[in-house]
């Protein structure tokens, strides 16, 4: 399951983080400056505004697949494909935040859990049960959330015809995308006022905060957010596949997705750095607070997070073949994603921390 690893990957920089904030100067400690701005930001017009999109981009693919039931055409199947991609693009550059009710509600495996339970799966499609939204919603996360759906539209070898759907299968596509929107609206209305209102909690961070007691422990989860992406996608979704030339190991491999993704994971690094996402946000980020400290470490982390990017997407044809056709474009991809981990943890951290 891709969110067991996500946290297993995730305990290699945990140690060195915890390690760091026993400082004299940890994580409760008062900056010498007022960083609400930039957390502000970075909460508001960063982080919630990803979530809304997501959430309005499930929607979207509600209908598409319900479209595609109603009538059954190449056409609208390839429309319903588009829009699992267009979903999936907000997912993915969330994922340099999963943190907050993400995790803590258990609302990831919900939506992004894989491998997909294929056999499972047959089983459920094999029976006469109804397959609505508030039986799956009871479901593992292997069994539903993008992947299943991503399964469900291009079959396992990415060829599948409109011919080759079952009645079941339909009614499960349209059950499992109003699942998947269930978890996104339920992710963002966390961030509301209304809801859990983690927003604020993120950007209002002093001595009575739940979460945060102070700014500085609010900056700090967002950069190990950051470290944490960079280090799924070069030791696990990159590494992975590669080291043991197993596509099954490839995720986003049934819809040929996979380079997208792992790309749009370092854009959630940038956009969090850089304080903006889509045309919205006021730019500023965590790359204002480092550039006012090390200009040329700001400068070096933006060409890493371009660099990392770039080495991903000139990994040639698709990630499936490149495991064993182009080995050294994919460890360059590696290699950059690595330095910009690097680059986070040792320097940008250690900034942070020291503020």
């Amino acid at each position: 399951m891709k969110t067991s690893i996500k946290f297993l990957l995730l305990a290699s920089f945990v140690f060195v983080a915890s390690s760091c904030n026993k400082d004299d100067d940890n994580a409760t400690s008062t900056p010498t400056a007022d960083y609400q701005p930039e957390l502000k930001n970075i909460s508001q017009l960063v982080i919630t505004a990803t979530y809304l999109n997501l959430n309005n981009e499930a929607g979207d693919l509600v209908s598409a697949v319900t479209n595609l039931k109603n009538n059954p055409t190449t056409v609208n199947l390839e429309a319903a494909r588009q829009a699992w991609r267009e979903t999936r693009l907000p997912w993915e550059q969330s994922e340099a935040f999963l943190f907050g009710p993400v995790e803590q509600q258990g609302i990831d495996p919900s939506i992004d859990s894989w491998p997909v339970n294929v056999t499972d799966l047959q089983n459920v499609l094999a029976g006469t049960g109804n397959l609505t939204k508030t039986y799956i919603d009871g479901l593992d996360g292997t069994l539903k959330g993008f992947h299943t759906i991503e399964f469900l539209l291009w079959g396992t070898n990415s060829n599948k015809l409109i011919g080759d759907f079952t009645n079941r299968e339909f009614e499960y596509l349209i059950g499992c995308t109003e699942s998947l929107q269930g978890a996104t609206l339920q992710l963002y209305n966390a961030w509301q006022a209304n809801g859990q209102n983690f927003e604020q909690i993120l950007y209002d961070a002093n001595s009575s905060n739940p979460y945060y007691p102070s700014q500085k422990a609010s900056l700090q989860e967002v950069v190990n957010g950051m470290i944490a992406i960079c280090n799924e996608v070069a030791n696990g979704k990159l590494f992975e596949p590669f080291s043991q030339q197993d596509i099954t190991l490839e995720e986003s491999r049934f819809s040929v997705n996979s380079k997208q993704d792992f790309a749009d994971n370092i854009r959630s690094v940038e956009n969090l750095y850089l304080g903006t996402f889509n045309s919205g946000g006021n730019g500023k980020g965590i790359s204002t607070i480092i550039a006012s400290k090390n200009a040329n470490l700001d400068a070096q982390v933006k060409a890493k997070i371009t660099s990392s990017i770039n080495a991903i997407m000139a990994i040639q044809g698709t990630f499936t073949s490149a495991i064993t056709s182009d080995p050294q474009g994919v460890q360059n991809a590696i290699d950059e994603v690595t330095e910009l981990q690097t680059l986070l943890q040792q320097n940008v951290l250690t900034t942070v921390i020291n503020l």
